[in-house]
């Protein structure tokens, strides 16, 4: 797998980044890939190791080995066909994914882990770059119909698969552009709309429809869920027209914190300030847009979308940007022989906090203080956790100057609207209850209604929806057809 003694004479090479100064000024992405000798030497350390843990590591189980040895071999075509066999949008997850597979390597074990992810992006823009990703049609059409509702990553991977299986299939999306998380609450100098954009292009000439401004169901009365839809659509008429629906619609419902304060202006769920950025990138006009310009900004909590709200407040012009997690710090280097090849926890420090953020662990807020109506400033306490119970330090109670505050805890369950207008039946979290099985998998209580995504299995990464949207695309031909040759 690569050079047979690479491991031992060639050390990591990190993708590169542009100064924090320059990469400040605007919303575009700053990750510099790695050339071509570098991703060669790279590949070159993967190990001829006998069991790639990586595989198992990396949710679409894609043949890592095998594309770093063709890299290594600089047979990129063929790494390119080794990749898309198992990955339908490696240009998303070889920009934003985690890299579990990378935890899971077994040089990770003593040494630094084989820089797979970027690899696999060097893989995928050298495969734009060189045509070799085309429409790829099916061989005959079957006349059946599917409905998938929501256009993010498991969405698109299941409308891709569906349609190369030959069936006739039709996305609906709520808002005004396709893509879901990846469109409205990824930011751009993470990854650039015209990866969503082009794929969707290709699905099109797949013989995909795309419905954008188009609700199924009706949201909640007073949902805070961001929502642009133009018309509805009732999941009646959906299963009236179509053979079989797949639910793909995420997991919008963030997660909030009910302290005192909390109705004042200035205090705001992270998916209501990140979509609106991603709106004006893409030329919109907008009214009111929450700004950090020149602002105190106290983002709660630590995980990547707290992340981007850091870098997209640096971007405005904040005057001081702090993080709050509510855990304590992690270790800065795992105890591997304990944890691999699992996901770790360590800190992580990502690139929108080297741009400027205050991060505080073991940390909670108390109370929003304001003025005239407005966030002024937050009460918080330092907290204390043992035996899995979290304390109040007794005397840390603090003031902190907060003219924004941005709630980025997390995302709970999907919207329940959606599943109740289906009928369909909810696990103890809220979301579509759907089992994996390798037999009627990703199936719902309601005949010919199918979940996959985070609206099935919650929050969770983008690499695990295009598992899931590939997996439940499988389940839906088999179900329709009696048979079905898509991988699993």
């Amino acid at each position: 797998m690569g050079k047979v003694t690479g491991f031992m004479e060639y050390e990591r090479v990190e993708e590169g980044y542009e100064p924090v100064q320059k990469r400040l000024k605007n919303y575009k992405e700053f990750v510099i890939g790695l050339k071509e000798d570098e991703a060669k030497v790279q590949s070159a350390r993967c190990m001829d190791c006998g069991t790639p843990f990586c595989n198992n590591g990396c949710p679409v189980n894609n043949i890592i080995p095998d594309f770093n040895d063709l890299v290594y071999r600089s047979d990129w075509a063929n790494a390119w066909a080794v990749l898309d066999s198992t990955n339908n949008f490696p240009e998303f997850t070889g920009r934003i994914c985690p890299a579990p597979c990378e935890a899971a390597c077994t040089l990770n074990v003593n040494d630094d882990a084989v820089g797979i992810k970027s690899i696999e992006h060097a893989i995928i823009d050298r495969a734009w770059a060189e045509g070799w990703v085309q429409p790829r049609l099916p061989k005959a059409k079957t006349g059946k119909k599917v409905a998938i509702v929501g256009s993010g990553p498991a969405g698109l991977a299941a409308a891709q698969q569906l349609a190369r299986a030959g069936h006739d299939v039709t996305v609906f999306e709520k808002n005004d552009r396709l893509g879901g998380l990846l469109r409205y609450g990824i930011p751009d100098f993470k990854m650039e709309k015209s990866h969503i954009d082009r794929r969707v292009a290709q699905m099109e000439k797949e013989g995909v429809v795309f419905k954008t401004g188009v609700l199924v169901g009706k949201l909640p009365e007073g949902s805070k869920v961001t929502n642009w839809a133009k018309e509805t659509i009732s999941a009646d008429e959906l299963q009236q027209q179509f053979d079989a629906v797949l639910l793909a619609g995420g997991a919008e419902q963030s997660r909030d914190l009910p302290v005192p304060g909390r109705d004042l202006d200035g205090v705001h769920f992270a998916m209501e300030f990140l979509p609106q950025q991603n709106k004006v990138n893409a030329g919109d006009k907008l009214k009111d847009q929450l700004r950090a310009d020149g602002k105190h900004v106290v983002v709660i909590g630590g995980g990547d979308t707290g992340s981007d709200c850091v870098g997209t407040s640096n971007r405005h012009g904040a005057k001081s940007v702090t993080q709050f997690e509510l855990m304590p710090m992690p270790p800065e280097q795992e105890d591997k022989p304990l944890v691999w090849p699992y996901w770790p926890i360590k800190l992580r420090t990502s690139s929108s906090h080297e741009e400027g953020c205050e991060r505080e662990f073991a940390i909670a807020t108390k109370e929003f203080i304001g003025e005239k109506g407005k966030v002024k400033a937050l009460k918080a306490v330092r907290v204390e956790w043992q035996g899995g119970k979290m304390t109040e330090v007794p005397g840390s109670e603090q003031i902190i100057p907060a003219d924004l505050v941005l709630l980025a805890m997390g995302f709970v369950n999907p919207v329940a609207s959606m599943l109740e207008s289906f009928g369909v039946d909810k696990d103890a979290r809220g979301n579509a209850k759907a089992t994996t099985d390798f037999t009627g998998g990703y199936a719902t209580n309601v005949s010919k209604v199918f979940a996959a995504g985070d609206v099935r299995r919650g929050q969770s990464l983008v690499v695990w929806a295009i598992r899931e949207g590939r997996q439940a695309a499988r389940a839906v031909d088999e179900f329709l057809m009696g048979v079905s040759d898509l991988p699993r």
